[in-house]
């Protein structure tokens, strides 16, 4: 059996793994408190102390994922400034970081599948429209929904065989 392996092995000299998308992803998200600040800016959170104070990361390591996810593109800092105070920045997601919300709903779903006791999640996300649970689905673009890996083949680039 192929168990855990996607269907039809690629062979090691096929492709470069040197640019592998998911070890640059990785790079980039790959640190627990950069996907806890992803989390929180998916949630609302904009401010500094508002992170710090959800997250209870050392002000050091906070201040260092902010800025590597500013670097890279995934948050955006924006000026404000509260009467009588000085200018601070918020943060705010771009479009390149509003597009790893489907990542951090993956990991949710994996979470609640395989963590969660008694099936007890402490969150649950819903469509703003209906109100009806929401979910990820791998989707072909001829609109087939995929099970799994099992129904993935690997193809390296430039070859559609």
């Amino acid at each position: 059996m192929n168990s855990g392996r996607y269907a039809g092995a690629v062979s090691e000299a096929l492709w470069d793994r040197s640019r592998c998308s998911v070890a640059g992803t990785l790079a980039v998200i790959g640190e627990k408190w950069s996907l806890l600040v992803l989390r929180e800016a998916f949630l609302g959170v904009r401010r500094f102390a508002d992170f710090q104070r959800v997250l209870g990361a050392p002000r050091a390591v906070l201040t260092d994922r902010l800025a590597t996810l500013v670097d890279q593109g995934v948050l955006r800092r924006v000026p404000y400034q509260a009467p009588g105070e000085r200018q601070r920045h918020e943060y705010r997601l771009t479009q390149k970081g509003i597009d790893l919300h489907p990542v951090l709903v993956a990991l949710m779903a994996w979470g609640d599948r395989y963590l969660a006791e008694d099936g007890d999640v402490p969150l649950e996300l819903r469509h703003r429209d209906c109100g009806e649970p929401v979910h990820l689905a791998l989707v072909c673009d001829a609109g087939h929904e995929l099970s799994g890996a099992r129904d993935v083949r690997p193809v390296p680039r430039g070859s559609r065989s």
